[in-house]
């Protein structure tokens, strides 16, 4: 893709799953990238730190919350990919305030200073739980919002001060919506590596619900998605599901992996991994007209062959993946 090579870019969360992989793309496509990452005392960048990119992005070390450290790394930037937030469901009924911080408060933080630096665009990252279960398939923008956890009644906080700063102010902002985003570097509070991890560990899968439904992406479709969505002309002030528009159950997702493993596994459902029952989001399936029109961006990459991907991956890293420890 072309008009990248010496673009100032800053994304925030970049030592994270999808922030990692799309500061890698930046990386290949020649732009100047600065990384904001979470502060960790041993020094850590996250995921940065295995990266063969590592040498050629300038680290920023600190957290969202904290605007002072976030003006500074947006200094000189051009496009700022906002990827920074606490992200994990369950662990969002055991400490709402802290999603409030950093998702909503954390925005703002970067909102403001992007217009104080007049920032060409920035890309911020919703989430398709934000629409809770679906009351129509596909699912559009127009979808009402609907908080069933306190994870995504702080990213439809953040997703309305985007909203907000575009009416208001003029700041050109684009909200992308990835839905169930899978791959290499996932941690196991996410349903798919929990479900390969189990697989290629033992003969019984354990879960919460597996009634449930998921639009699930591969994380390289969804780097492309952001990518594109920081260069399309009718883009800006618009929210942009990315999504396949296909759905599958979890119990079906954990049949198929097992399948690509060669074992016959055992699904078990245990309490302490099950939602509240008013918190369960049932169906996520992703109308995906938007992002062809606006990003001309379909995804690109099979399920079972982005499972095969991410399982060879989670193959040859299980030391980092802790066995038969529920991860919130």
């Amino acid at each position: 893709m072309e008009g990248w090579e010496g673009k100032r870019v800053l994304v925030t969360g970049a030592g994270g799953f999808i922030g990692s992989h799309l500061t890698e793309r930046l990386v290949r496509l020649g732009a100047r990238t600065r990384a904001f990452v979470h502060y960790r005392g041993n020094g850590s960048w996250g995921w940065l730190d295995h990266s063969e990119v590592k040498g050629e992005v300038e680290v920023a070390a600190g957290d969202i919350r904290d605007r002072d450290l976030v003006a500074r790394a947006m200094q000189e930037v051009e496009i700022v990919f906002h990827l920074a937030a606490l992200v994990g469901i369950p662990y969002s009924y055991h400490a709402p305030a802290s999603y409030v911080q950093t998702n909503v408060e954390g925005t703002l933080n970067v909102l403001q200073t992007g217009l104080e630096r007049r920032i060409e665009r920035l890309i911020h990252t919703s989430t398709s739980e934000v629409y809770g279960s679906a009351r129509y398939i596909p699912i559009d923008e127009a979808h009402p919002l609907n908080a069933q956890s306190p994870y995504a009644a702080s990213k439809i906080g953040a997703d309305k001060l985007v909203e907000s700063f575009g009416h208001s102010y003029g700041l050109p902002a684009v909200t992308v919506r990835p839905f169930n985003t899978f791959g290499p570097r996932q941690s196991a509070r996410a349903v798919v590596p929990t479900i390969i991890m189990q697989c290629l560990t033992g003969d019984v899968v354990r879960l919460g619900n597996v009634s449930p439904t998921r639009d699930l992406n591969y994380v390289s479709d969804i780097v492309e998605g952001f990518i594109r969505a920081a260069v399309a002309a009718d883009a800006v002030g618009q929210t942009i599901n990315l999504g396949s528009g296909c759905e599958t159950s979890i119990e079906e997702l954990a049949k198929t992996v097992a399948g690509l493993t060669g074992k016959s596994v055992v699904i078990e459902c245990q309490e302490e991994r099950t939602r509240p029952t008013h918190s369960e989001v049932e169906r996520l399936v992703a109308d995906n007209t938007a992002a062809r029109r606006l990003l001309g961006w379909a995804p690109s990459i099979p399920l079972e062959e982005g499972l095969k991907m991410t399982m060879e991956w989670i193959r040859e890293h299980l030391d980092g993946y802790r066995q038969g420890v529920y991860a919130l």
